[in-house]
């Protein structure tokens, strides 16, 4: 699952977008400030950024300037009000990917995003790891060659294993990237649904590593 970053300060742009990037199969994060938008772009943790240019502390012209300056790829639509010609180039020439001026429609930021993350990363439409492949464009799970039904959530964290296999993912790496938001941290339900799926591609091959997390075997 590729993570979003959403730098955004205006409260009900930043949950419309949030909102329709989780139910399109993205991770998120939205920050609201300059500040916390360079430092978690700068984090790694993230696939591409949404950056608003008109953030408090630092503007996003500042945090493009820092990303790039550092060295950093990471993909990066710029969203804004300003829609001038200065604007424009200014945000292009300091190394934003993209340009979209609000108001905007979600679906045409969608399709920015997705051809973003193909362009940047490669087009992959099948993970594989061992016997075990998903099938990103029909939503399918094969293991040793049985097509296995899994629900909408079993099937997001099969791709979360599967996009990072042999790594340990702790609960809470699992809750931001398959649930999108913290639970209770008492809640268990990473353990269920790890047992879910377990049940349904062999229960050997989610290792159980003792106070850290779960593994792709």
């Amino acid at each position: 699952m590729s993570s979003v970053l959403v730098a955004e300060d205006e409260p009900r742009i930043a949950a419309f977008v949030e909102k329709g990037l989780r139910a399109n199969g993205f991770a998120t994060t939205v920050v609201t400030d300059g500040v916390a938008a360079r430092d978690q772009a700068l984090s790694g943790h993230h696939d591409l950024l949404v950056l608003d240019i008109g953030l408090p502390l630092l503007d996003g012209f500042a945090v493009l300037g820092a990303l790039r300056g550092s060295g950093s790829r990471l993909p990066v639509i710029v969203l804004t009000a300003r829609d001038s010609v200065t604007d424009t180039v200014a945000g292009l020439e300091g190394g934003a990917d993209d340009y979209m001026a609000k108001p905007f429609r979600f679906e045409e930021l969608l399709a920015r995003v997705r051809r973003r993350l193909v362009h940047d990363g490669g087009e992959v439409t099948v993970l594989r790891h061992g016997s075990l492949s998903l099938d990103l464009r029909t939503r399918q799970a094969t293991v040793d060659g049985v097509v296995v039904d899994l629900s909408a959530r079993e099937y997001v964290l099969a791709e979360t294993f599967l996009r990072h296999p042999g790594q340990v993912l702790s609960r809470e790496q699992l809750l931001s990237r398959v649930w999108g938001y913290d639970f209770d941290p008492g809640s268990n339900v990473v353990d269920v649904y790890v047992r879910y799926l377990r049940r349904k591609i062999g229960t050997d091959r989610i290792a159980t590593v003792r106070g850290m997390g779960y593994r792709l075997a």
